[in-house]
């Protein structure tokens, strides 16, 4: 189970060691999503998927019946327009081979999902890996259920399962972890330019001082 390693510097995420599963953002579930502002999750799970592809995580984009809860969003197939989500009948994702076997495929133990809506498409996939080997984080915001409730009731049941939950940003964060990787340190800036919230804003300006001259450059 995902209970090992709970402490650490091996308990951090690393690029090299992660796989993300975004699970079920459709209309459908977004149209009955109230534990959070559906932008808010839209925007911090696209902010997820962009992250992952800055730093090659490879990513799988799953939907249930799409022919009738809708497409994967815009936003998020954006990021990977070459890649056509995995369409299932189970509820709980990780009963279908095709998608355990994309996550075994990449050979990480690192499973990193966000979904909606948390107290199902999430939880049942969670806690059933973190059963099976592997170390599951789940980002709580860009993730969110019918209600408060429900999203928050799911988050318990599944630390207790051993999983861990964990932010978009603090995601990003571990990955980055040394601003001195510059080969990823772009990537991660723009990342939160675009979908930091008040961070990105603040940054934003930060970078718009430093190139403005004072009056002795001028």
């Amino acid at each position: 189970m995902s209970t090992e390693n709970k402490a650490g510097l091996g308990a951090l995420l690393t690029p090299e060691e992660s796989v993300l599963a975004l699970i079920d953002h459709q209309p459908f579930q977004v149209a009955n999503l109230h534990s959070h502002e559906p932008t808010m999750v839209i925007n911090n799970a696209v902010g997820l998927a962009k992250a992952a592809k800055v730093f090659d995580v490879p990513t799988i984009l799953t939907t249930v019946l799409e022919e009738r809860g809708g497409l994967l969003i815009q936003g998020l197939q954006d990021v990977f327009p070459e890649q056509k989500p995995i369409n299932r009948t189970f509820i709980n994702t990780w009963q279908d081979e095709r998608v355990v076997n994309a996550v075994k495929a990449t050979g990480r133990k690192k499973l990193i999902i966000a979904g909606l809506w948390t107290e199902i498409c999430v939880a049942m996939p969670a806690i059933q890996a973190a059963g099976e080997g592997f170390e599951v984080f789940v980002v709580t915001d860009a993730s969110g259920g019918v209600s408060k409730e429900a999203h928050d009731m799911a988050v318990q049941r599944m630390i207790q399962a051993g999983v861990v939950p964990i932010t978009w940003m603090a995601v990003m964060g571990e990955w980055q972890r040394d601003w001195a990787r510059e080969k990823t340190v772009q990537g991660a800036a723009e990342v939160q330019a675009q979908h930091g919230g008040a961070s990105g804003v603040a940054f934003t300006w930060e970078m718009q001082l430093l190139a403005t001259p004072t009056e002795s450059e001028a």
